[in-house]
């Protein structure tokens, strides 16, 4: 049976989840919860993973998290492997402890990042365990609403920003618990091919630059975009090539998030800018170049200085 591809490119946003073997539980203690959270630390902190949103149950786990680096398959075999080993090793066991490989599925940050980040949420709520999401330990819900201190590789501004940025941790519980005892299907059974969630115009630029007319198949390799350049690189390239000002910010902070791999802290602090507004810049960017063929070529002109290429891995 064949499977989907992995798209894999810098500042890409995926919902990612793991099921235990035969639906086995894989978190068996408090231990292996807080075993598991210092993976995902190390993640953030090795291969510049940005966590937005997580839920631990007890046979899988749910994330919402960003590849700056573009490095997602890096990523995941860093946790679920660490992991593995670890409760392999605990529990003298040998064997697969996951399903198959981690399912992925890229995503518009802009249209679903609030939304997948509630559905995460109240993933105890759905299965009985906890009347709210309050009440449930193992999530990062309790971060986003101000109620525990959170964790130093834990990114919650991103998901804030939407509601309003700092100090919003009751708007984003209001949103959550709106839902509670509302029907509503989960916004993943919206994604193309299991790959891609997103509005028609995300589909069709995630298929034209990074599927083309391949096929989900089993031994198809991930598609990444190589040769990143650096902050620094970035903006000599682009004020090259772009005299005014605006648009030349505006450039940068489109090429920082897209290619460079700096996480999104790192790009806000140079530009002044918000996890959620450097995300939201990006995309107006991309959109008023795919509109505009004056700028489109102006952007052509930064990318041959940047030597900045697709190619498959």
């Amino acid at each position: 049976m064949s499977r989907p591809l992995r798209i894999e490119y810098p500042g890409a946003f995926y919902h990612v989840t793991a099921r235990g073997n035969e639906q086995k539980d894989v978190f068996k203690s408090r231990k292996d919860r807080q075993q598991f959270l210092s993976y995902l630390e190390s993640a953030v902190l090795r291969y510049g993973a940005a966590i937005h949103t997580y839920c631990l149950m007890n046979n899988h786990y749910h994330l919402l998290l960003e590849t700056p680096a573009g490095n997602l398959s890096q990523i995941m075999h860093h946790i679920n492997g660490a992991y593995s080993t670890y409760f392999n090793v605990k529990r003298k066991r040998f064997g697969h402890l996951f399903q198959g490989r981690y399912k992925a599925i890229v995503v518009e940050a802009d249209e679903y990042a609030t939304e997948l980040s509630r559905y995460i949420h109240l993933n105890p709520v759905r299965a009985g365990i906890v009347a709210t999401p309050v009440e449930y330990e193992w999530s990062s819900y309790r971060h986003l609403i101000g109620m525990s201190e959170t964790p130093n590789w834990l990114t919650t501004s991103f998901v804030l920003g939407y509601f309003g940025g700092a100090g919003t941790n009751d708007k984003y519980r209001e949103f959550v618990n709106d839902a509670i005892n509302r029907e509503g299907g989960s916004p993943l059974k919206k994604a193309i091919a299991s790959t891609m969630l997103g509005n028609h115009d995300f589909v069709r630029e995630l298929s034209q630059q990074h599927l083309g007319e391949k096929k989900a198949d089993r031994n198809m390799p991930a598609v990444r975009v190589l040769n990143r350049p650096g902050i620094d690189e970035i903006i000599t390239a682009v004020a090259g090539v772009i005299k005014e000002a605006t648009l030349a910010k505006k450039a940068c902070i489109y090429y920082c998030h897209r290619y460079s791999g700096a996480r999104l802290r790192e790009i806000g602090a140079r530009f002044g800018l918000s996890d959620a507004a450097i995300t939201q810049a990006s995309r107006r960017m991309r959109i008023a170049c795919e509109k505009d063929e004056t700028l489109r070529k102006l952007f052509e002109e930064v990318e041959a200085r940047l030597k900045m290429s697709s190619v498959e891995t």
